[in-house]
């Protein structure tokens, strides 16, 4: 028997006996895109991903992806997922998808998975890193995946200062307007991990949560540079992290640093 499907109305419906979904991975350079979701009239990752698949396809298709990454931000391993009739099988999805794509996207590996899969909904957690090239003279080969901040920081105590946003809280301070929030939506979320490195010239941030509101990852970076400057200190991310904070998010660093590395399911 096919499966069944419910809809918008509480209603289910009996899907195609051909359908079939398939989850893969992405990798991205976002310089050139306006971000992961559609907008009119602008290059986006999943706008050139519905109209590569499209044609393989042979008909408009919807791809999701575990989250919306902004304007020039990249990803290592963003998860999607798509429906489809065509029995092509996973590795030739590939390969004729990523014969179709421009250089800047790939799609790294695809798999059979349930037609009720969710790359968003089903997420437990996710990986994000921001690096920050901390010498003079920033390599032009790197420009394109880097905040360059050559100028004097409170490293360590930026470090100690990560571990205060670990744990659930209210991220209100740190999240930037959204215009498809919910009326009264919660920015409450939690973080299980946080690290700032120094791995030679590079300065990288790391944090693993259950979710990220909009310019949450790059405000957090933004902040702690602040804290770095001597303009901030430990007291400020404690009252940027009380329920309801009314402090202004920001400042937030380039999208140009961020990756989204890794989806947990």
């Amino acid at each position: 028997m096919p499966p069944l499907q419910r809809g918008h109305s509480g209603r289910e419906t009996r899907l195609p006996q051909n359908l079939r979904r398939l989850r893969f991975q992405v990798a991205y350079d976002g310089t050139d895109f306006h971000g992961w979701q559609v907008q009119p009239g602008l290059p986006t990752i999943q706008g050139t991903l519905e109209d590569v698949i499209g044609r393989v396809e042979g008909r408009r298709v919807h791809v999701a992806g575990s989250g919306r990454t902004d304007s020039g931000v990249h990803a290592l391993a963003q998860v999607a997922a798509v429906t489809l009739e065509n029995p092509i099988p996973p590795d030739n999805f590939r390969r004729a998808v990523n014969r179709l794509l421009p250089y800047a996207i790939r799609i790294t590996g695809v798999e059979e998975t349930s037609l009720y899969f969710h790359p968003r909904h089903h997420a437990k957690r996710k990986t994000y890193e921001y690096r920050i090239f901390r010498e003079e003279v920033c390599p032009p080969f790197d420009r394109r995946f880097v905040y360059h901040h050559p100028y004097p920081l409170h490293e360590s105590a930026m470090s100690a200062a990560t571990r205060l946003l670990e744990g659930e809280h209210d991220f209100t301070a740190f999240a930037a307007a959204d215009e498809t929030d919910k009326v009264c939506a919660s920015k409450v979320r939690s973080i299980f991990h946080t690290s700032l490195v120094r791995n030679n010239a590079l300065l990288v941030f790391t944090v693993t949560g259950s979710g990220f509101l909009k310019h949450m990852v790059r405000n957090m970076v933004g902040t702690l540079i602040e804290i770095g400057k001597g303009n901030l200190s430990e007291q400020d991310i404690l009252a940027r992290l009380e329920p309801a904070c009314l402090i202004a998010p920001g400042p937030a660093v380039p999208g140009s640093g961020l990756f989204l590395i890794s989806v947990d399911y």
